[in-house]
């Protein structure tokens, strides 16, 4: 039998050996899940969405599940309780607008002829999820798609493997039939097996190499695809800005969850006449950071979660300094057993550095002066990313001018690596396709039926 090993990426240790899947396992459980989609996508609304209501209480009574993501990501504890509560409050939002979101709905009748729309299940929706925020990610996937009537694989990244099996778990005692909700176990394999099955839609949060390969195995077959890929994330501070609560912002921005967030700050430009100042508040904030073991509540950089990561930060650092960028705080691995990585910033960069190019996944930083709105607007742009970007001024008509030129799924107004249930969440470019999130994130679960109904 397959095995997948889960180690703990702050310490090295193995902490779990899990029996995996293979082609055969993935056969049988898609051909499980597909001869159940009928009793469920019948099941009513009233009686699906009482079985993610009791999966909420039981997430928010089951006090050991962000122990058990901190130790299989690195995650700091703080973050992943705060995971956890944020995932509370989606559920909350789609189970309150599940129903509107799909009601069938007349939209004309003129007494002999009727159109109507209804919403109906995509079907077998296959998942592979994301290690970075497990809860979050994997959420704005399997709850909608229960909601509204579909059966799921849900295969979780092997970095967050267990995570994905404790929501499977709950899932099952909250009532959603085992047939229903079926996870996988494995790595890229694993996933690959999961695409040869007869499956409805295919959503996927990763890599852009990882997207393009699903796009080439699933477009011939015309299978619906939502793919959340990288980003290239940048933010402009103007030279009417408060100084130091930009700095404050973009810093918690730029490191929180030790960078790896697809919606982390990773490129921030600051007007001329503000930028040795910005630089010198932003320095000071990070250094302040508390670096450490990710079980205490105090500890503000964790792990990198994925070993290879390492190898990328190194290069970035290396061609950085090669090209006369200044470091000014951290620049290599910590010591030390784990995946530890110095919180680590330079000036001086420009666009020849894969620091301002490529994505970083981890707590690096290249901070950009430019001389006007315009360079600013030109650099923002000058990526084949597009999921987020932001502007700090106190001036929101010039907030929104510039925001309206940059290419990219959300902005945000002094503020960053921010999401909300209520806004949908999509990109630009190499960002992905397809969205989650809102009520279009509900909606991308089913299948518009259009009825044309004539009295004769």
């Amino acid at each position: 039998m397959n095995s997948l090993l889960v180690h703990n990426p702050a310490t090295g240790e193995l902490i779990a050996t899990l029996p995996a899947d293979d082609d055969a396992s993935v056969a049988a459980k898609a051909a499980r899940a597909r001869a159940a989609l009928p009793a469920w996508r019948a099941t009513s609304m009233a009686e699906r969405g009482a079985c993610i209501a009791r999966f909420a209480a039981l997430v928010k009574v089951r006090s050991s599940r962000w122990r058990g993501m901190t130790r299989e990501t690195g995650k700091p504890i703080q973050m992943s309780r705060n995971e956890l509560k944020g995932f509370l409050g989606r559920i909350d939002f789609f189970l309150a607008q599940v129903e509107s979101c799909v009601k069938t709905g007349t939209v004309f009748d003129d007494g002999g002829t009727t159109e109507r729309i209804e919403h109906t299940p995509l079907g077998l929706v296959a998942n592979i999820s994301a290690w970075n925020y497990p809860w979050f990610v994997g959420g704005n996937v399997f709850v909608p798609a229960l909601l509204t009537g579909n059966v799921v694989l849900y295969k979780p990244s092997e970095f967050a493997t267990q995570s994905g099996l404790e929501m499977a778990r709950l899932l099952h005692e909250a009532g959603v039939p085992s047939d229903v909700f079926i996870p996988l176990v494995g790595a890229g394999s694993v996933g690959a097996a999961l695409m040869e099955q007869d499956i409805d839609g295919l959503f996927f949060t990763g890599s852009y190499a990882t997207g393009v390969r699903i796009a080439r195995i699933l477009g011939p077959r015309m299978v619906k695809m939502q793919l959340e890929l990288g980003g290239k994330d940048p933010t402009y501070v103007c030279d009417d800005a408060d100084v130091k609560n930009a700095a404050a912002s973009l810093a918690d921005g730029a490191m929180y969850n030790t960078g790896q967030s697809c919606c982390s700050v990773e490129r921030i430009y600051v007007h001329a006449s503000i930028y040795d100042e910005f630089v010198a508040h932003f320095v000071a904030t990070v250094k302040g950071f508390k670096i450490g073991d990710p079980m205490a509540d105090d500890t503000y950089i964790g792990a990198i979660t994925r070993v290879p990561q390492l190898d990328v930060l190194d290069a970035q650092v290396a061609d950085a300094l090669a090209k006369a960028a200044t470091l000014l705080c951290g620049g290599k691995r910590l010591a030390g057993p784990g995946n530890g990585y110095e919180p680590t910033v330079f000036r001086d960069v420009n666009h020849s550095m894969e620091l301002m190019r490529e994505e970083s996944f981890g707590p690096i930083i290249g901070i950009q002066k430019v001389a006007n709105d315009e360079e600013a607007v030109f650099l923002m742009n000058d990526t084949r990313y597009g999921l987020t970007a932001g502007v700090f001024t106190p001036d929101r008509a010039r907030a929104e001018a510039l925001l309206a030129q940059i290419r990219a799924g959300s902005v945000y107004w002094n503020c960053c690596d921010r999401v909300s249930p209520r806004l949908p969440w999509s990109g630009y470019g190499d960002s992905g396709i397809g969205l989650t999130l809102s009520t279009y994130g509900i909606q991308t679960f089913t299948r518009p039926k259009a009825w044309h109904l004539r009295q004769l």
